[in-house]
């Protein structure tokens, strides 16, 4: 058996096509994210992935809608994703293909 630690990978992604990685594969990522009530997050898009998500625990907003401990939902290419954290949140995700560089921060208009 091996262990390692998740504060040795980079922002909770554990497996994909970087470094350092449980799992190297140009198939898909596997992050594991825990969000603070209120935290800013860039609002983002993605060309090519698709993010299968699960939020284990927590309340969001996400494109206007409400999402609770237990949903799962679905960001494709090219949808935004606009989180605002209403309690502390626990999110697994799943994006596939792995394509780390395939992020697009929207910039807020100041």
């Amino acid at each position: 058996m091996k262990i390692y630690k998740m504060e040795n990978f980079v922002g909770g992604w554990f497996m994909g096509d970087f470094e350092p990685t449980l799992l190297k594969t140009k198939d898909f990522e596997v992050c594991y994210k825990e969000h603070k009530k209120g935290e800013h997050w860039d609002t983002h898009y993605h060309k090519i992935g698709t993010e299968y998500n699960y939020l284990t625990e927590g309340k969001m907003l996400l494109q206007g809608k409400e999402l609770n401990s237990g949903d799962l939902f679905i960001i494709e290419p090219y949808e935004v994703a606009d989180p605002i954290f209403l309690e502390d949140c626990k999110v697994v995700i799943i994006k596939t293909p792995s394509s780390p560089k395939d992020k697009y921060i929207i910039k807020e208009e100041e």
